[in-house]
C-alpha cells in the first residue's frame, strides 16, 4: 500500500452528525480520564489527539480541522491543572495540518494513517512543549526523544484500528 497523492476532484469529504461527533469526543474523554486510573499503561495514549486527527483527515477542511482541534484541546485543558490553551494551541495546529495533508494524500489506507498519526503525535508533543515552556514558562514539562517516539508509535498503532472503527460514523457530503 503506497501513499498516493490525490487531485482535488478525487478527494472525498465526509461529515459527521452532531450527536455522533459529540459522542465520539465524549467517549474519548471518558476513556482518557478513567482507563489510566485502573491500568496505568493507558496513560501513554492520547485519545483526544487521535480523535482530532481522525476528524481532520475525514473532513479535509483546514478551518474545520483547526476549530475541531481547538475545541477538543480546550476541553482537554479543563481536565488538567495547567493553564488553559496548552492543548488547545497544539491540537489546533495538528487539526489544521492534518486537514491540509488529508487533501493532498490518500489517507484512507492503514499505512498512511499510521505514518500521519505518528508524525502528528511528535508534532503535537513538540508544540505542547514549546507553548508550555516558551509562552507559559512551565518547567515541569520535559522532552525525551525516546519516550516521545514510543508514545507516538503506540498512538499510531492504536490509531489504525480505531480509525477504521470510526469510519462507520462518516457521512458523505
Amino acid at each position: 500500500m503506497a501513499i498516493s497523492q490525490t487531485s482535488p476532484e478525487q478527494v472525498e469529504v465526509y461529515r459527521f452528525g452532531p450527536i455522533g461527533a459529540f459522542a465520539i469526543v465524549a467517549v474519548a474523554f471518558f476513556l482518557q480520564t478513567f482507563l489510566p486510573v485502573r491500568w496505568h499503561f493507558f496513560a501513554i495514549f492520547d485519545l483526544p489527539l487521535l480523535v482530532t486527527i481522525f476528524f481532520a483527515l475525514a473532513r479535509r477542511n483546514a478551518i474545520t480541522g483547526c476549530l475541531t482541534g481547538c475545541f477538543i484541546g480546550l476541553a482537554q485543558d479543563t481536565l488538567t491543572q495547567y493553564p488553559l490553551g496548552l492543548f488547545g494551541i497544539a491540537k489546533s495546529v495538528v487539526g489544521f495540518g492534518a486537514s491540509s495533508l488529508g487533501v493532498k494524500l490518500d489517507v484512507e489506507n492503514a499505512v498512511a494513517r499510521f505514518l500521519v498519526t505518528f508524525g502528528f503525535c511528535i508534532v503535537h508533543q513538540f508544540l505542547y512543549l514549546l507553548v508550555a515552556r516558551g509562552l507559559v514558562g512551565l518547567t515541569t514539562v520535559s522532552w525525551s526523544w525516546g519516550h516521545e517516539a514510543l508514545t507516538a508509535l503506540a498512538n499510531a498503532l492504536l490509531a489504525v484500528p480505531l480509525f477504521f472503527l470510526l469510519d462507520r460514523f462518516k457521512q458523505r457530503t
